[in-house]
């Protein structure tokens, strides 16, 4: 899977999030390309973010980094860790889902 933006690293971490729980990466709508935040697309991309509906989150647009298995949007924002590998999501992401997804108080997954 190609990341794009400022990756240092194999597991996608980025130089904006480079904590060990910062593994993932999202393939954002506007493009569908994969960026590990909003500020590498913000950076490298040439056009506003826009974020997925909830009709799409179904869709495989989360990658690990650790494993590298993609991940349906449901499954990420509805779990603390990969159903692949175990590896545990960085728990602040969550205050960034109104801007990749369509959301309830920004923060839930709207089922």
């Amino acid at each position: 899977m190609k990341i794009l933006g400022n990756v240092i690293d194999d597991q996608g971490r980025c130089t904006h999030y480079s904590n060990k729980v910062d593994t993932i990466s999202i393939k954002f709508k506007c493009c569908g390309e994969y960026y590990p935040c909003y500020k590498c697309h913000e950076e490298n991309a040439n056009h506003k973010i826009q974020p997925w509906n909830k009709e799409d989150f179904d869709e495989k647009a989360i990658f690990c980094g650790v494993c590298k298995n993609e991940l349906t949007i449901r499954e990420y924002m509805n779990h603390t860790n990969c159903k692949h590998c175990n590896t545990l999501f960085n728990p602040n992401c969550s205050k960034h889902f109104h801007i990749y997804f369509e959301t309830d108080n920004n923060s839930t997954c709207i089922s």
